[in-house]
């Protein structure tokens, strides 16, 4: 959906931003662009929607050079979400998300339903939450319509500059969280820029590990975590990477011990493809060292999970990366 072809911008006071860049994000995938402030990830995301022209090579949307399309129209179907929201303050909640709709000649019923529809989408209700001015709701509320705002054209294509750096890490969680649920959805292409690996690696399918202008390592989060690509890559994701990788690494079937009488009583559980990070979250909660480990569609109990057989998954985890 999104390729980025031998792209480069320099500036005139000779500045290179970025160089020499080339990968592909393919439909409805989610891509983060994670790096250290100055390391030209938001400028890569800005000449998406030419924000920001390259100096050189090329970008394709959805198989077409963005260099001649028209820049409004070209933004106009690209959803766009920034860390501080960018919501008009004379303008209910309402009347915000309607507003590409509007610009695009959408009747206004039409666009106001659709947006009282993404409203409900991203867990606000529109009944309540439409009549409001963006002065009137928290931080987290008013992500949550910038998100809906950008989806309300029903784009192909998603940009997304720090969105969640504007709020406490609690409503972050759980921001990050029904995004993820959200995206389950909606399936949309996505560039997100985060400056934290953490979000980087819980949210994107793929990250883009940035140096200075370059991309160092694009790959998987399981792998950059697992098999850094350059010393670079391991010295930005820490030591203690192997913990990180706790948070992309899903329970499975052979991770599991069989479950004696005693673990059919009730107690902490949770599902095959939850990650080992929840599981031994829970570990660390109970007295008895077992967590029991569920099958997602019955409700079974299908094994139960120790710190052992959690250090085992992670070593299994290490090898497939």
């Amino acid at each position: 959906m999104i390729r980025f072809e031998q792209v480069g911008k320099r500036y005139e006071d000779g500045t290179t931003a970025v160089d020499d860049l080339s990968f592909e994000v393919a439909e409805g995938e989610l891509v983060t662009l994670v790096g250290p402030s100055g390391c030209g990830k938001t400028t890569t995301m800005k000449m998406v929607n030419r924000l920001i022209e390259p100096s050189s090579g090329r970008i394709l949307l959805d198989g077409h050079d963005i260099a001649g399309a028209d820049p409004v129209e070209l933004r106009r179907r690209i959803g766009y979400v920034i860390q501080q929201v960018g919501l008009f303050p004379h303008k209910t909640v309402l009347e915000n998300t309607a507003t590409v709709p509007h610009l695009l000649g959408v009747k206004k019923d039409r666009a106001r339903a659709r947006a009282a529809e993404l409203l409900e989408l991203v867990g606000l209700d529109p009944a309540v939450y439409g009549p409001r001015y963006p002065e009137q709701l928290s931080g987290g509320q008013r992500q949550r319509v910038g998100v809906a705002r950008a989806l309300a054209a029903d784009p192909p294509v998603l940009l997304m500059d720090e969105p969640f750096g504007a709020v406490d890490p609690v409503v972050r969680e759980r921001l990050q969280n029904e995004f993820l649920a959200l995206q389950r959805t909606v399936r949309k292409t996505i560039l997100l820029v985060t400056h934290d690996l953490e979000e980087a690696v819980r949210l994107g399918d793929r990250i883009a590990v940035y140096g200075h202008g370059t991309i160092e390592q694009f790959a998987a989060p399981a792998e950059v975590l697992g098999s850094p690509a350059t010393p670079y890559v391991a010295s930005f994701v820490g030591a203690d990477r192997g913990l990180k990788r706790l948070a992309v690494t899903p329970v499975g079937r052979t991770d599991l011990e069989p479950a004696d009488p005693e673990d059919g009583a009730p107690g902490v559980r949770i599902p095959l493809g939850a990650s080992l990070r929840e599981a031994l979250a829970l570990l660390l909660q109970e007295d008895s060292g077992r967590v029991g480990v569920t099958d997602p569609g019955s409700g079974a109990l299908v094994g139960v999970l120790t710190p052992l057989s959690v250090h085992r998954a992670l070593r299994r985890a290490s090898a497939d990366a």
